[in-house]
């Protein structure tokens, strides 16, 4: 599902203009960018949960050369799904 498919969703079933539908999920998703860029944790109960996490810096192996590089510090989003939603997809493939 791409943010447009959720703004054309979100304005079917609420019964709101498109452009209106796509501003309210543009304005959540910039919300949650700019919490996850201050370091701040997003919690969606029943969904997961979001987080910007810190890697050290670390050596590895171009993997066309075989050359050792240094691969610097960064940060990174991840997303920790939820129990209620790792449920409901299990019983959504049928081994739950």
């Amino acid at each position: 599902m791409t943010r447009s498919d959720l703004a054309e969703r979100l304005a079917k079933e609420q019964g709101i203009a498109y452009a209106i539908a796509e501003e309210i999920v543009r304005t959540i998703f910039g919300h949650m960018t700019e919490t996850l860029i201050a370091g701040g944790r997003i919690e969606i109960r029943g969904f997961g949960s979001f987080e910007a996490r810190e890697y050290e810096g670390r050596s590895g192996r171009n993997p066309k050369t075989g050359q050792l590089v240094m691969v610097k510090p960064k940060k990174s989003p991840f997303f920790k799904t939820g129990k209620e939603l790792k449920e409901r997809i299990m019983v959504g493939n049928g081994k739950g």
